[in-house]
């Protein structure tokens, strides 16, 4: 691997590969079918408290709700904080009243209750903002990569992006993380390491199609060995990225969690879809072209 002179027989896994992505796509979707996004306050609007538990648990907390007519809201305790969200407008004066409340509850001056607003307009724009940026990003790519390289490998680099973030909102979804702003931009980020990725192998490839005229080897041969010439520059791409997001996951405290969770879980499927979903999505496509597949059969005649 040091010296890129590995001989791994991508092509032979190819197959079994693309099932298993197909597979997590599936799972993906049906856990935000079923489970749907948890979505932050910014989005959803609503007002949150957090503050020292001091012992007070979620039924307590409940009890102390159920007086304002918020029996429902979401109740979390760990690490000796109480949080708590409602569906109440920022103006709602029952938010001074909760606040008040709880701090009773709990036994802290009201001055140690967190209190955060927002209205659900505001998160409106933010995902108004999010899908534009979204579809600019995927016709700018797709544009960039067919002019740079070709457009089969655009379809394929796109392929693999969505696919990435599919899985990654999926497991948002099935683990009921919740997505903030951060984890909104993290997810915009993903797409800027997976395409990297890609575009790497595709360099490669592009390189090495010019020596298929002269070469004994099939179009498929070629992306094979652009493969095993690129893999240790993946590897040591996405683990040097990947460092640092892991320290901020495990190190960087709860405002650093959303953002990292996010990016380490796309930087992982980046690495892996580069791989196992664009590059044998380009080879299929255009091992199929008369002149490959004239290629291919004069090589079997001559072996």
């Amino acid at each position: 691997m040091y010296r890129n002179a590995t001989e791994v027989p991508f092509p032979e896994y190819w197959k079994r590969v693309l099932m298993v992505s197909a597979a997590l796509v599936l799972f993906s979707v049906l856990a935000l079918l079923v489970r749907g996004v948890n979505l932050g306050l910014e989005f959803e609007g609503g007002a949150a408290w957090e503050l020292p538990a001091n012992g007070v648990s979620t039924s307590d907390a409940r009890d102390t709700l159920r007086d304002f007519g918020l029996a429902d809201a979401r109740i979390q305790t760990g690490d000796d904080v109480l949080r708590i969200r409602a569906e109440l407008e920022a103006e709602d004066a029952k938010v001074t009243d909760v606040t008040a409340a709880l701090a009773g509850l709990t036994g802290v001056p009201e001055t140690d209750v967190s209190v955060s607003t927002a209205g659900p307009s505001w998160g409106d724009e933010i995902t108004d903002k999010a899908v534009q940026a979204l579809i600019v990003f995927f016709i700018v790519i797709a544009v960039y990569i067919t002019v740079r390289l070709r457009w089969q490998m655009a379809v394929g680099a796109l392929v693999a992006v969505a696919h990435d973030l599919v899985i990654t909102v999926g497991m948002y979804a099935l683990f009921q993380f919740e997505v903030t702003p951060p984890t909104v931009i993290a997810f915009l980020t993903i797409m800027g390491y997976s395409l990297y990725d890609t575009l790497v192998v595709f360099d490669k490839v592009r390189d090495n199609e010019f020596k298929l005229s002269s070469s004994k080897m099939s179009h498929t041969d070629v992306m094979n060995l652009s493969l095993n010439q690129v893999l240790m520059r993946s590897i040591n791409t996405s683990l040097t990225s990947l460092i640092p997001v892991l320290c901020l996951l495990f190190f960087g405290g709860e405002t650093l969690t959303d953002f990292a969770l996010a990016l380490a879980l796309g930087l992982l499927l980046g690495a892996y879809s580069s791989i196992g979903v664009a590059t044998p999505i380009y080879a299929t496509w255009k091992s199929r072209e008369p002149k490959y597949q004239a290629l291919s059969k004069k090589l079997a005649r001559n072996n």
